[in-house]
C-alpha cells in the first residue's frame, strides 16, 4: 500500500522542540520531491518547508532558522526539526511528495505550541 505516515506531532511549550517524520510505504522517497505544510483552524494550508530529491532546501519566512527539513532515504523518511516554537505555530501538519504525476499526502497530524 502506497502511503505517508506522519509521527512526533504532539503539544510542547513555547520555545520547545519537536521532530516531525513523515515515512513512506509502497514506494522509494529517494526520487521525489517532499514538502511539509501546516493549517491552522480557519486559515489556507501553506507551505513550510521543503526538500528535493537533490536535497535543495526551501523555507518560509515564518519558520527560517527555527525549523529545518532534512531527508534520510535509507530510512524512507524526511524529517522536520522545530526549534524555538511559538503559539503561532499550532496547527495540522502534512507532508507531501511528489515527482511527475505521482502526488502522494500525509493524513496529518496535530502540533500545538502552548503553556
Amino acid at each position: 500500500q502506497v502511503q505517508l505516515v506522519e509521527s512526533g506531532g504532539g503539544l510542547v511549550q513555547p520555545g520547545g522542540s519537536l521532530r516531525l517524520s513523515c515515512a513512506a510505504s509502497g514506494f522509494r522517497l529517494d526520487f521525489y520531491s517532499i514538502e511539509w505544510y501546516r493549517q491552522a483552524p480557519g486559515t489556507q494550508r501553506t507551505l513550510v518547508a521543503g526538500i528535493t530529491r537533490e536535497s535543495r532546501k526551501n523555507y518560509a519566512d515564518s519558520i527560517k532558522g527555527r525549523f529545518t527539513i532534512s531527508r534520510d532515504n535509507a530510512k524512507n523518511t524526511v524529517y522536520l526539526e522545530m526549534n524555538n516554537l511559538k503559539p503561532e505555530d499550532t496547527a495540522v501538519y502534512y507532508c507531501n511528495a511528489r515527482y511527475a504525476a505521482n502526488v502522494y499526502w500525509g493524513q496529518g497530524m496535530q502540533v500545538t505550541v502552548s503553556s
